[in-house]
């Protein structure tokens, strides 16, 4: 038996010990060498070519990936590690650095229970550094810290032992100041990076070395020895005295906890049914033989096997033939197969028990974020919050007429297998639009159209999506009437608190994508953020960040329309008055309505558009705006050509926010909209004369300036088949 079968046997006798598992991710910024390490971490485990490792790149099976030397999905792999005699199974998954690829990141978060933040010892805590301990911390996963490309601070700028730690201290301190900025509050302490338990390890990933300070203690290595060893060009030595696999794995079971120690603090964050059901109880002890329940975090499509649901079984097993609904779905699905995953290898097992990550073919309904379980109607987990969202659009066209039925279908399995992925098909105009993350996500999803689905498109110049919002406050209720004219509803519309919505970002108001719930719970906190008690009761919509709020008293026949008021709220959502393009951040009111006490004058076609008139028009007299999104852009370029590169920032209406100087290169970090930076790769480079690193962010809107409002709109409205201007109020006045 070779050592992978041998590995393989060991795992699934593991799976069933709770105590012996750990599900862990490495995140980064991109090209902090996440992937290298997973490689290396995967062949130290006896899963592939020790040589081949790091060069490989067993993770990055996609082609795309390999082409352009960036991760896209999150990969995963299971193996097992030793430690004084005791076998551990190692659930691992890899993600993305590119802010494009962030959706990636947050779901594989849910998956796990720690993460191994990497860090480049050259470049320190980057822009997407901050965003990936964000997302860890904001589902309660642990971090350790792997600083990496060590081997560059020696033999490149040339540091002595002193300059070296120095250099190594200031990225613990500064990935600290991230982590005590989100960290919950009952792990402050526990949570801290502190190198002398064993929780920062330093290294290179490409040369197969790692060293922490428990390891240096175990075998008498020095900070003198590494950079010797590094002087000396004999990185191979080193690795054989402290390899990568073995010092950071040790960290990561010292650590990161195990799966029924994790989920006692995880459910209650994750899953908001309730704990002493018979499901609450087997999740939060992570019970294999409780009801199942699983979240699926990603989909995978095989060319053979078609779709695989992957994701994290919190209680219960799951094995082949079983019986399993898909939350929010109608009717069951049937579990084909059950596999553990090795990078590009699927595993088959009979079954996989509660703590692991397993990969089941037959979830036909399942998309990234759903909730899988034998039972039909159990409470599913909370909404993964993405840190970001899709800010630029393509209008997407199949080539030859007799493909597209296929296109429609692609587009469809494409949004399944990345939810950051979001495609609006219209089947009578034949349009189909797809939004993504920026202009890469966009670029390599037209590519696996193209490759994997074999479907050849046309793609329109990326757009950017805007968001509209009010500027103040409607003074008086506006009215909007029925067609029928016998139905009238008074609304008004002003921004929401920032206080709310942050607090809807954050997760701790549930976005429930319409209907509240439970309002009587919400209460509390919406006091807590300033609400008024009897006002904060009459919450009933929510959809993004914008709500809906019913302070109407005593009015006959307004229950059985709150569905229909729902669904012209849902609608305002969608498209907003000034340029048919989503809002974000209001709060409607409605005051008083006027109704006809026949329900059969008070349906769909009478409601609807006189819900819809009212918030179109109390939006109108408030004054609506656009809010085009923003990026942060980092740039590190030589001292010499750093003009060229603050001109081209200029060019594209950027604010420079901050400048510093490290040796001879010059670090400029700025803040652009995403309108202005198509085309900024190519552009930047020749600005750098091709000697630049750059990298971006999505961080949020900010209202359009004044003097481009019109324009904007105008176009936007164009684009659309609209009229140039936006109407009046008086058109909803009808």
């Amino acid at each position: 038996m070779g050592r992978k079968e041998d590995n393989i046997a060991k795992a699934r006798d593991l799976m069933h010990k709770p105590e012996y598992i750990r599900n862990i991710d490495i995140a980064a910024h991109i090209d902090h060498g996440k992937t290298t390490l997973s490689d290396n971490l995967v062949a130290g485990a006896g899963m592939m070519s020790e040589e081949l490792a790091g060069k490989q790149l067993v993770m990055d099976f996609d082609e795309q990936e390999a082409a352009r030397g960036i991760t896209i999905n999150a990969a995963s792999a299971s193996m097992v590690h030793t430690i004084d005699g005791q076998d551990y199974l190692i659930n691992l998954i890899d993600t993305p650095g590119h802010v494009d690829f962030g959706g990636d990141v947050t779901r594989a978060m849910r998956a796990v229970d720690g993460c191994v933040i990497v860090v480049c010892a050259v470049e320190g805590p980057m822009p997407q550094t901050e965003t990936v301990v964000r997302q860890a911390l904001r589902e309660k996963v642990k971090p350790i810290l792997f600083i990496n490309k060590t081997d560059r601070l020696i033999n490149e700028l040339k540091l002595g032992p002193v300059e070296l730690q120095q250099r190594i201290a200031k990225h613990i301190t500064e990935v600290n100041g991230l982590i005590m900025k989100m960290v919950p509050q009952e792990f402050k302490e526990a949570w801290t990076l502190r190198p002398e338990t064993g929780n920062v390890v330093i290294g290179s990933a490409y040369n197969n070395w790692a060293i922490s300070v428990p390891w240096m203690k175990k075998t008498g290595l020095t900070f003198k020895d590494v950079i010797d060893h590094c002087n000396a060009g004999d990185q191979k030595g080193l690795a054989k005295k402290a390899p990568l696999h073995r010092v950071l794995l040790n960290a990561s079971i010292t650590h990161h906890p195990a799966p029924h120690v994790a989920q006692k603090y995880r459910i209650p964050h994750i899953w908001k049914g309730d704990l002493e059901s018979e499901v609450g109880k087997a999740m939060v002890n992570c019970d294999e033989n409780g009801p199942l329940t699983l979240m699926v975090t990603k989909i995978i499509i095989d060319p053979h096997a078609g779709e695989i649901a992957f994701g994290r079984l919190f209680s219960g097993r799951v094995q082949k033939g079983q019986d399993l609904y898909v939350m929010g779905q109608a009717g069951k699905n049937r579990s084909q197969q059950v596999a553990v995953m090795v990078g590009a290898d699927r595993i088959p097992v009979d079954q996989v028990t509660a703590g692991n990550i397993a990969a089941v073919q037959g979830l036909r309904d399942a998309i990234a974020g759903s909730t899988v379980s034998t039972s039909p109607d159990i409470e599913p987990f909370e909404r993964i919050v993405h840190v970001s969202e899709p800010v630029v659009t393509v209008a997407v066209e199949a080539k030859q007429t007799k493909d597209l039925p296929k296109l429609v279908e692609v587009l469809r399995t494409v949004a399944k297998a990345d939810p950051s992925i979001q495609v609006q098909i219209n089947q009578e105009t034949g349009e189909n639009l797809m939004s993504g993350m920026g202009e890469l996500h966009l670029e390599i999803t037209e590519y696996r159209i193209r490759n994997d689905h074999g479907v050849d498109i046309k793609t329109s110049a990326p757009i950017v999506v805007y968001r509209e919002c009010v500027l103040g406050r409607t003074p008086q209720p506006f009215e909007g009437k029925s067609p029928n004219k016998h139905n009238k509803f008074y609304v008004t519309a002003e921004i929401l608190e920032d206080s709310l919505v942050q607090a809807i970002k954050n997760g701790e108001i549930p976005d429930s994508n319409g209907k509240i719930k439970d309002v009587k719970a919400l209460v509390p906190k919406l006091v807590e953020l300033g609400w008024d008690r009897d006002f904060s009761k009459g919450l009933f919509g929510l959809v993004g960040t914008n709500v809906f709020v019913d302070v109407t008293k005593g009015i006959q026949g307004i229950h059985e329309t709150k569905e229909l008021i729902l669904d012209a709220f849902k609608e305002v959502c969608a498209r907003g008055p000034r340029a048919g393009e989503p809002i974000q951040a209001v709060k409607f009111v409605l005051h008083d309505a006027k109704l006809h006490e026949d329900a059969v004058h008070r349906g769909p076609a009478q409601v609807i558009p006189a819900v819809r008139n009212a918030c179109y028009g109390a939006m109108t007299v408030a004054g609506t705006t656009l809010l085009e999104p923003m990026q942060k852009v980092y740039i590190s370029v030589p001292q010499d050509v750093m003009g060229g590169a603050t001109r081209e920032m200029q060019q594209r209406r950027s604010v420079i926010e901050d400048m510093e100087s490290e040796g001879d290169m010059a670090i400029i970090h700025a803040k652009a909209p995403v309108a202005a930076m198509f085309g900024f790769a190519g552009a930047i480079r020749s600005a750098a004369q091709g000697r630049v690193l750059w990298s971006t962010e999505n961080v949020g809107f900010q209202a359009l300036p004044r003097e481009l409002l019109d324009k904007v709109t105008g176009e936007i409205r164009t684009r659309k088949g609209l009229k140039p201007e936006p109407y009046g109020a008086d058109y909803y006045a009808g």
